[in-house]
Formats: C-alpha cells, sequence, structure tokens
C-alpha cells in the first residue's frame, strides 16, 4: 500500500468522524416521519459521505456500510427501540403510559393504543407516527432473545447484532425501493 493510498484512508476516517460529530448530532435533533422529510435528512448524509475521497465511486447504502455509518433512520429507530427498553425496565418514566405484557414465545410485547376506526386520516397519521405506537410496533419485531435482556449494555448487544442482520436502506430518491424500515417485520404474514 502506497502513501497515497494511507493518505485517503485517514483522510476518509478524518472525515467520517468529522460528520459522526458535527453534522449527524445536528440532524439528529429533527423529527422525520414522512418519507420525505427521511429523504432530506439522508440525503445531506448522503452528499457528505459522497465527498469522501475512496467513496466517490459506490453508492449511498454501500457507502454506509463501508464507513460503519448506520443511516438517521436506522438511528431513529434505534434511539426509540432503547428507550421503550428503558421504559420497560423502569429506568425512565412511563408517562405515556405504555402496556406491555409477557408472551411465552415471543418474551416482552408492547400493546399498541388502540384508535377510533372513523377518525380523520390527518389523526390516523398523527396517530401512526406517534411515539406510543411507533415504539409499539418497532419492539414486537425483535425476538425474545433480545426483548428479555435486562441489562442495557446486554440488550445494545443483542440489539445491535439483531439489527445488523437487517439491511440498512433507508428510502433514497434515486435507488430502486427496495429500503427495510424496522416497522415492517421482514419475512413476517401480516
Amino acid at each position: 500500500m502506497g502513501p497515497g493510498n494511507i493518505q485517503k484512508q485517514v483522510k476518509s476516517h478524518y472525515d467520517s468522524e468529522l460528520f459522526k460529530t458535527m453534522v449527524r448530532s445536528k440532524l439528529e435533533y429533527c423529527s422525520a416521519h414522512k418519507i420525505q422529510d427521511i429523504q432530506r435528512l439522508e440525503a445531506i448524509q448522503r452528499s457528505f459521505t459522497q465527498r469522501i475521497i475512496v467513496c466517490t465511486n459506490i453508492n449511498y447504502w454501500e457507502r454506509l456500510k463501508f464507513l460503519q455509518l448506520p443511516s438517521l433512520q436506522r438511528r431513529r429507530e434505534r434511539y426509540i427501540i432503547i428507550n421503550t427498553w428503558k421504559i420497560l425496565n423502569r429506568k425512565i418514566p412511563n408517562d405515556i403510559n405504555m402496556c406491555f405484557y409477557q408472551s411465552e414465545r415471543h418474551g416482552e410485547r408492547s400493546g399498541i393504543p388502540p384508535i377510533a376506526k372513523s377518525c380523520p386520516s390527518a389523526v390516523s397519521t398523527m396517530y401512526e407516527n406517534s411515539f406510543s405506537v411507533k415504539a409499539a410496533k418497532l419492539w414486537n419485531i425483535f425476538p425474545k432473545y433480545v426483548n428479555s435482556m435486562k441489562e442495557l449494555p446486554a440488550f445494545k448487544a443483542a440489539l445491535g447484532k439483531f439489527l445488523d442482520k437487517i439491511p440498512d436502506k433507508p428510502p433514497t430518491p434515486g435507488y430502486v425501493a427496495e429500503y427495510i424500515r424496522l416497522e415492517i417485520p421482514v419475512g413476517r404474514a401480516t
């Protein structure tokens, strides 16, 4: 490996760390739930990662994998899941009255709050994007070996291993819509 390649690798690592510290932390304050909002936020990360020298000829999803960067959407979903674990294990208050129940086969499950069938579509959209509904749907995807962990470090490790199995392909304009949101259970009958 020549000195030029080493310089490129050092610069790409430096650029990646700079992005994580200075830019991504600001983007995470945005609460995006509509596809177009998610795409706008991901576009900022996509644009930045495209400027990293060693990543100029690979697509966004491959850049995320190469740079070991999760998509902003995956980070938001992970945050929701960790906070749900904290609510379940009484590490933070359950101010939104999330309900949990035990399933012998699936471990800890969360009840999804009901909504009136005749509500207006705007109310239905707000309901679907509320923390308690999103959190319950995300939580219920995980198998027993993940959601039954009682210590936070062990839970985060099991969560990370599980999430590594699911491709991180956020909705991206110009890409084939094969992205997988955690909210859509992969391989399960609906």
